[in-house]
């Protein structure tokens, strides 16, 4: 596999990291209307005349976003020709473009007319899944050299359960915290884990009822990923990448988690805000590929029993050879 093809899949990857950081960013400093209501130039004009902290954060996002978004199509054309022959190349190239292109769209619609807050909080989703398809396509270039052996992995009807029904489940919980930023409710509990404004332990408003289901959300997330994890660590110590999957994903989610809890506590420090999302951006490109091999496991339980087949077949025949003889 060409050298050239895997560094430009990883500065990609990285690229994508980058434009989920940069997204948060622009929402956190709320600069989402640093250029105005014009799109793709900033008020209108390639330098503007009058340069504000707002207007460079949400201009430097849109030019990172329009290079890795070249980057993203340079990328899906050249794995399609290098590796199209692994039957989930054609479709994450063009899940990774796509969706990033639907993510500049919305991005650039929320700026020309504006969104609910509730609308805007599927934006980060939608970049998640982009991110997710260029993080699995990287995967896949470096897996064709077979450093690492994921190929003959075989996973139950239970742990395929846990893993689809998290994955999905991991989206309502990006949502819920996409929205606890737009509608501001950020520091509307000053406590955590309980939100006891007022001395109330239930929320009394709907910006605390939505900062309180967020925690509750990411709460039921770290207790399942922490049960699955002791379930692979029982039962799948054998099969290391699975094994180890769910170890990384324990260990993102609680740092997840973390900071969380630390954004209340520093009052909204920009850095552990950040590595906020960074550490849900993670955690979800670790479950995606634990997804991609479930949906190989199918094919691999078919080969085991062809195998095991042959070889049943071989030792009556074998068997027969020494009774006769």
């Amino acid at each position: 596999m060409q050298k050239r093809l895997k560094w430009f899949a990883v500065l990609t990857t990285l690229g994508m990291l980058l434009i989920l950081l940069g997204g948060a960013l622009v929402t956190k400093t709320d600069s989402g209307m640093g250029c105005g209501r014009s799109w793709p130039l900033c008020e209108g004009q390639l330098i503007p005349k009058v340069i504000t902290p707002e207007l460079l954060i949400e201009f430097a996002h849109r030019i990172v976003s329009g290079v890795v978004g070249l980057m993203v199509l340079i990328l899906s054309i050249w794995s399609w020709r290098k590796i199209g022959d692994i039957r989930e190349t054609k479709f994450l190239s063009a899940l990774s473009f796509c969706f990033l292109l639907l993510q500049g769209l919305i991005g650039a619609a929320a700026v020309k007319w504006g969104q609910s807050d509730f609308v805007l909080a599927a934006h980060f989703g939608i970049s998640l899944i982009s991110f997710a398809a260029v993080f699995l396509l990287t995967l896949l270039i470096f897996e064709v050299d077979k450093k690492f052996d994921a190929d003959k992995l075989i996973v139950d009807k239970r742990m395929k359960f846990h893993i689809v029904g998290l994955i999905s489940y991991c989206f309502f919980v990006v949502y819920t915290g996409a929205l606890v930023r737009h509608t501001e409710s950020s520091l509307v509990c000053k406590d955590w884990p309980l939100c006891v404004n007022n001395g109330f332990v239930l929320p009394s408003n709907m910006y605390e009822w939505v900062q309180m289901g967020h925690r509750a959300a990411a709460g039921l997330i770290f207790i399942w990923v922490l049960y699955i994890t002791v379930l692979a660590y029982r039962r799948y110590r054998q099969q290391k990448v699975l094994y180890w999957g769910w170890l990384y994903a324990l260990i993102l989610v609680f740092l997840q988690v973390a900071a969380g809890a630390l954004i209340i506590y520093s009052r909204l420090n920009l850095i552990i805000a950040l590595s906020h999302a960074l550490f849900i951006a993670c955690f979800f490109g670790v479950l995606s590929y634990l997804l991609l091999l479930t949906s190989r496991s199918k094919k691999n339980e078919l080969a085991l029993m062809q195998t095991m087949h042959m070889k049943s077949k071989d030792e009556d025949i074998s068997s027969s050879s020494v009774t006769i003889h």
